[in-house]
């Protein structure tokens, strides 16, 4: 539960946010033991200092520096730290105007503990809720299921969980959800049939549908891989510790998902999660095997631990067959992007540079960001095969993240506006806002650069020819 409380005729104490070049007068306006206090401590109004203030009746009240940051922002990290540096179980209002929106999503998303094991050591501080911030709480709810989902070990989140994760937002906003699973898999998404194949936990696919007719369709497809061994090719020790967060793409497009229909963003909406575990058994895919793709390309199968590709091969297919005003894929997809771009920013690939360049935008706008990587035809050799219309990894150790992209792009229709974010969607290390486990990483920035598309273009006829794309 968000840690907010919505009676306005709750007692709750003031919070006052102070930028550095403001302290002066801030420090004029207060009584004078609390503008001594601050002053004998040496309150600076750095960037989350925090001060509580003393009272007649002990506490009356707390200051939060925000460095040189005097001009409103949308950024939520510097409130992040909020629920649990403030008095268990206390009651804040926010005495500013201008960031209340900034302020209750930094302080949901730092309140977030995963508590499913175990309960919280302690119970965060609560926010009251002056005015409406229907879409902080929106976006907070949405990111707590997202980060609840990747925090989920596997053994308790299989296929079936997966898919019913899409079934339960599905039903909460009369949306239209179908599992395909059994023969019908084997039939319309052969590829992931094939990676699930050596798993005991049968794979599947979840298809969510919503909207209304006549408004724009955006098509989200997530890598769902529960647990990714790397097949017959075994990862390390090390390199398996941290798989049941392979499912991240799939989690955060589901969180994006609830959050379109929770705010109604005028859309219709397909999330297509391919939801499916790599494991090993007499029954997993080999090296050198050869399986069949939706789009009836056939696939040599160089690695089996680059298994994503494969599952958001046939899921961009079924997409693009649906013809979408925007298609997006989301994936832990590799290792090289990470020692590209390092944990923090996604790698962002599109073969349409407005819509990247909303994305983008947005990314920057709400402090979720992400880097565009190039879509480089001189590598696309690299995916050759003598067997096969096409291999699953490259025949050369570089540019990782680039010849994924490149061969999922051999699945995305060329009319089709398309983005692939590569990300890591997990917290090394706890930050304001940002607990250790897993993240709702660009699930924001996806959120907000759709609604600029949507602003400027009000639906599928609209469609342009993508972008030329990135030769050098």
């Amino acid at each position: 539960m968000l840690p907010v409380e919505t009676d306005p005729a709750a007692a709750s104490l003031p919070l006052h946010l102070v930028a550095a070049a403001d302290l002066p007068g801030f420090l004029r306006q207060r009584a004078a033991d609390q503008a001594g206090f601050l002053e004998a401590s040496g309150f600076t109004a750095k960037a989350g200092e925090l001060r509580l203030l003393p009272g007649p009746g002990g506490l009356a009240g707390a200051v939060l520096g925000l460095g040189a940051a005097r001009a409103v922002g949308a950024s939520p990290w510097p409130y992040g730290s909020l629920a649990f540096s403030l008095p268990e179980d206390s009651l804040w209002h926010l005495e500013e105007t201008g960031r209340e929106e900034a302020v209750a999503l930094g302080w949901c998303l730092g309140a977030y503990r995963f508590t499913r094991y175990r309960s919280a050591a302690r119970r965060p501080a609560r926010l009251q809720l002056k005015g409406e911030q229907g879409r902080a709480l929106a976006t907070a709810r949405a990111a707590w299921r997202v980060r609840d989902l990747i925090n989920t070990p596997a053994a308790d989140l299989g296929p079936e969980e997966l898919a019913a994760a899409v079934t339960a937002i599905g039903k909460t906003h009369q949306a239209e959800v179908e599992i395909v699973e059994g023969p019908a898999l084997a039939e319309g998404f052969p590829a992931i049939a094939a990676v699930g194949a050596g798993s005991h936990r049968a794979p599947r696919v979840a298809l969510l549908r919503w909207g209304r007719e006549g408004d724009p369709l955006v098509a989200l497809c997530g890598k769902g891989v529960v647990f990714d061994t790397g097949g017959l090719d075994l990862k390390s020790a090390e390199g398996m510790r941290r798989m049941k967060k392979d499912m991240g793409g799939a989690a955060i497009l589901i969180g994006l998902a609830e959050l379109i229909m929770t705010l109604d963003l005028p859309v219709r909406l397909l999330l297509a999660v391919g939801c499916v575990e790599n494991s090993i058994s007499d029954r997993a895919f080999r090296p050198s095997d050869v399986i069949r793709t939706r789009a009836g390309l056939a696939v040599e199968i160089g690695n089996t631990d680059a298994e994503g590709r494969l599952v958001l091969a046939d899921l961009l297919r079924y997409a693009g067959e649906q013809e979408p005003a925007w298609m997006i894929d989301a994936a832990t997809l590799t290792g090289a992007a990470r020692q590209a771009l390092g944990p923090d920013l996604p790698a962002l690939f599109s073969n349409d540079d407005s819509m990247a360049d909303s994305l983008l935008a947005a990314g920057l706008q709400v402090a979720d960001p992400m880097w565009r990587m190039p879509l480089h035809d001189g590598y696309a050799s690299w995916l050759d095969s003598s067997v096969a219309d096409i291999n699953n990894v490259a025949a050369r150790p570089m540019a990782g993240a680039v010849v994924a992209a490149l061969f999922l792009r051999k699945f995305v229709p060329e009319h089709i506006r398309w983005s692939h974010l590569d990300l890591y969607a997990w917290n090394d290390v706890a930050r304001p806002g940002r607990p250790e486990g897993g993240e709702a990483q660009a699930m924001r920035a996806l959120h907000v650069g759709l609604e600029k598309l949507i602003s400027g273009d009000k639906g599928p006829a609209a469609v342009s020819k993508p972008a030329p794309r990135h030769t050098k």
